[in-house]
């Protein structure tokens, strides 16, 4: 039994982000689905289908490699753990600017709308693919606010192989719909 003492810090703490974690994507995903409908309503064409459910699945792990290093390996925050939580909350913020800025084209996958510009607005100003940016930090802040460094450099690895087929999917696609020029 965890009693109140230093072991328990992390173990709360953890209860506290996964219920943050869950609740965060569970919003995303109604959010996306909203959206894919309007999407395809208005004739939108998905693209890559094919490597989002190895996305779903590298997501899904996530919570439970986290949850395994803190409660098996004992993964405890080291000092420079609010650093992480700074990081982490920075990424959120970059995620919410970025869906925010994407409006109702934003979506969990690929779905491009023919026609339709490029959005230059919020972060996309600055960066072309700001969302991933985010996940990107999430990654790693994440569990390393808890002293997790194994999920930490396993998901970074996963993610960055997944955002090299995602990105050039996403490129693609966009290149594909976009308006003709002049």
């Amino acid at each position: 039994m965890i009693g109140p003492g230093p072991a328990s810090v992390p173990v709360l703490g953890l209860a506290l982000f996964l219920a943050y974690h869950a609740a965060e994507r569970g919003l995303e995903l109604l959010i996306s689905a909203r959206n894919a409908r309007r999407l395809f309503a208005r004739g939108a064409r998905e693209y890559g289908r094919g490597h989002f459910p190895a996305l779903v699945v590298m997501h899904a792990l996530f919570p439970v490699a986290l949850i395994a290093e803190v409660l098996v390996l004992g993964a405890r925050p080291g000092r420079v753990a609010p650093l992480w939580i700074v990081l982490f909350v920075a990424s959120q913020l970059l995620r919410m600017a970025s869906m925010r800025a994407l409006g109702e084209r934003w979506t969990t996958r690929v779905i491009v709308l023919e026609g339709a510009p490029r959005v230059h607005s919020g972060p996309y100003r600055w960066l072309r693919h700001p969302n991933y940016l985010a996940v990107v930090i999430e990654l790693l802040a994440a569990p390393l606010m808890f002293g997790a460094w194994r999920t930490a450099v396993v998901f970074t690895i996963a993610n960055a192989f997944a955002l090299s087929v995602r990105i050039r999917c996403e490129e693609r696609a966009l290149a594909t719909a976009a308006l003709p020029s002049g």
